[in-house]
Order: structure tokens, then C-alpha cells, then sequence
């Protein structure tokens, strides 16, 4: 865990920026002995978007398999996108 005092990030940006790209991991930045602010570089950010994404879908699925919402077999899926590809193709060739 990087912490640093909130003074760090006016007096050493680029090494703050460095130290996130480098690491993959947020800077933790305090004013007055307390936690203030988190600094993270963009493509740690947007992974750590996606993931919160997927793990949103991913409960409201399983929220769903528990109230017997129907779901889909796996023939059902592949016979889906084998459907859904040929759409495709045709329409890309018409």
C-alpha cells in the first residue's frame, strides 16, 4: 500500500504518476495525518471499472438463478450465437 502526504502530489506529481502506472496500485494520499484522497493511474482505474461491472452482472445473474428466473443451457447459448454469427455474415454479404 503506497501512502503518501496530500503535499506529495503538488511537490512530486510525476513520480506519484509513476509509482501508479509501475504498480497497478492506487497512492493513498493524506492531509493532516488522515486518509484524504486515492490516486490511480487510468487504465488501473478502468480495469477496476470493468471488474466492478462484471461482478454487478455476475450477482444480479446469480440473484436471478436463485429466484428460478429461467435461465439458458449451454446448447442453448451456442446454438444462439451460431444464429447469431450467420446473421451477421448474411447481412454483411447482402
Amino acid at each position: 500500500m503506497n501512502i503518501k502526504p496530500s503535499a506529495a502530489i503538488r511537490k512530486n506529481y510525476n513520480e506519484i504518476s509513476a509509482l501508479c502506472k509501475t504498480t497497478k496500485e492506487p497512492v493513498f494520499l493524506t492531509k493532516n495525518g488522515e486518509g484524504d484522497l486515492v490516486v490511480m493511474d487510468i487504465a488501473t482505474f478502468s480495469r477496476r471499472e470493468s471488474m466492478l461491472k462484471l461482478r454487478e452482472q455476475l450477482v444480479a445473474a446469480e440473484e436471478d438463478r436463485l429466484l428460478g428466473k429461467k435461465g439458458f443451457s449451454i446448447d442453448e447459448i451456442d446454438a444462439m450465437m451460431k444464429s447469431a454469427i450467420k446473421d451477421v455474415a448474411n447481412e454483411s454479404r447482402g
